[in-house]
């Protein structure tokens, strides 16, 4: 049976968002899927930042709105770890998904990171955690992280 745990936080600078990042990236394992979701500038992509930074990916990261996808190379305890980075923004049909391979890369032995992963309904039972980022103020962000768990 399927149980998801929820945790709030409010981050008040880029800084805090990446370290509660680097925090919830501690949990995470190869096989986990994971979306990012948030209006546009709410910081998904410093949290993203947060979780690379966890793994020691040593390249830079930055969103791939216009790429759609990265693949960063990365380590935890001397065992390699590869991060799949998808930003679907521009995507419009679940077709283009098909076009792109999303499904390779989204499952398998890595940890896949969506945003904008909600934008597309039939793959939400996929992720194994979602991680809502919302603006809280000027520089303040409201983060709310739902967390599935198989009993």
């Amino acid at each position: 049976m399927a149980m998801a745990l929820t945790e709030e936080f409010f981050s008040r600078s880029a800084e805090e968002t990446r370290e509660y990042a680097r925090q919830f990236a501690s949990a995470l394992q190869p096989g986990d899927r994971v979306c990012l979701k948030g209006q546009l500038g709410a910081g998904k992509t410093e949290f993203m930042k947060g979780i690379a930074g966890f793994f020691n990916c040593a390249e830079e990261l930055s969103s791939p709105t216009f790429s759609l996808f990265n693949i960063y190379h990365g380590a935890f305890r001397e065992r390699p770890v590869d991060l799949h980075h998808f930003d679907l923004y521009r995507i419009e049909r679940a077709q283009e998904l098909e076009a792109i391979g999303f499904d390779e890369y989204l499952f398998g032995p890595h940890i896949a990171i969506v945003e904008w992963g909600d934008k597309f309904s039939d793959y939400l039972s996929c992720y194994t955690a979602t991680v809502f980022l919302d603006h809280a103020g000027d520089n303040s962000r409201r983060i709310v992280i739902t967390r599935q768990h198989n009993r």
